[in-house]
């Protein structure tokens, strides 16, 4: 054994040292640059999507992994945070939307966090005062039309929501069930803010009699039902989005120069949907958390957004790109009603829609 060989003093030295030595902190391995990156998990919608330089660039400065946990559409995906309270399965959700605000924010899942970045975010944009969902894109639910289609038949595109009732424009719609769909709910809520919760289904029970085409979402409407360039179906006329017309070039690859779709904007029937993102509570991120959504609301991040997910950027300083700038014209009177009423009625307003339109 080693102490039969060693002076009693030298082995005494020699044991200090060993101790210190076993109870010093383990050195980086050669090669490393530091602690391993923390993984950070973002819940959303099916329909997120960010470039992938954007992302790298959040991990490289922070030395994280993002994550992003798809889960169904927004409201499902609102469902399953709330669910999980207390035990979160991510550390931010984004995607909650306008017409889900005050169920989110009376679920008591997200916690405050006043970002330094929401200076460049204009106030009307701003519908939490606590801070626990802000703001991060905008997007406007309108009717498209087939531009080609109208002018073969030469028949003026409808102006108004009026307009659709007339005898002209029979069985030429097509729009999206509210109840399974984010832009039918867009758009039934523009027609209660354009008509008013005591006349909009006498509007509808007159859409139902011009022979209106409902269907269960989006992507039917528009690439099956609808004619325009990107449809395949009979009707001239769709509820889509203020940015279709320039997703619709963008998408073409070059074949496209001017979209062949239009859009329909008359005052006051063009709902404006926001998007926010929030920390979810219980997160053992919280500080990295907080820098995510700092990024999101960051020039960067904001104008990475408008050819990624085909909506505005809610920062008033990031820069529109080209083709928002030619074909995604805003609406200069939006719909609107406030959160809290939505929350409030939304149920019986989709029943009252489902009894005047569909039975």
């Amino acid at each position: 054994m080693l102490k039969q060989f060693l002076p009693t003093s030298l082995l005494a030295v020699l044991l200090v040292v060993l101790t210190v030595a076993a109870c010093a902190p383990a050195t980086t391995p050669p090669g490393t640059s530091g602690p391993a990156p923390r993984t950070l998990t973002i819940m959303t919608h099916d329909s997120f999507a960010a470039s992938e330089a954007i992302i790298k660039q959040f991990e490289a400065a922070n030395n994280a992994t993002v994550k992003i946990l798809k889960a169904n559409d927004a409201g499902s995906a609102l469902n399953q945070a709330i669910l999980s309270k207390g035990n979160p399965l991510a550390d931010v959700f984004f995607g909650v939307d306008n017409t889900f605000l005050s169920r989110a924010l009376n679920s008591g899942i997200f916690e405050p966090y006043p970002s330094p970045l929401l200076a460049d975010i204009p106030a009307d944009l701003q519908l939490d005062p606590e801070f626990r969902l802000l703001p991060v894109d905008f997007g406007f639910v309108c009717l498209n039309y087939d531009k080609q289609w109208f002018a073969d038949k030469q028949i003026p595109a409808p102006q108004t929501l009026e307009d659709l009732v007339k005898p002209a424009y029979k069985g030429l719609l097509v729009v999206e069930n509210p109840a399974t769909s984010s832009p039918g709910l867009a758009f039934l809520l523009a027609s209660i803010a354009h008509f008013g919760p005591d006349s909009y289904l006498a509007w509808w029970q007159g859409l139902r009699a011009n022979d209106v085409l409902v269907s269960d979402g989006w992507e039917d409407a528009y690439y099956t039902q609808f004619s325009g360039s990107s449809g395949k179906g009979p009707r001239p006329l769709v509820v889509s989005y203020a940015t279709s017309p320039a997703a619709e070039v963008y998408f073409s690859e070059g074949a496209l120069t001017t979209p062949l779709t239009g859009n329909i904007l008359p005052a006051g029937a063009s709902f404006r949907q926001i998007e926010f993102a929030g920390i979810l509570k219980g997160t053992p991120n919280r500080d990295l958390a907080a820098k995510w959504i700092d990024f999101m609301l960051s020039p960067a991040f904001q104008e990475d957004i408008p050819l990624q997910m085909f909506v505005y950027p809610a920062n008033r300083t990031a820069r529109l790109p080209d083709l928002f700038q030619q074909f995604a014209l805003l609406p200069e009177t939006p719909a609107s009603l406030p959160a809290e009423t939505i929350s409030q009625q939304r149920e019986a307003w989709l029943d009252a829609w489902t009894t005047a339109v569909l039975r």
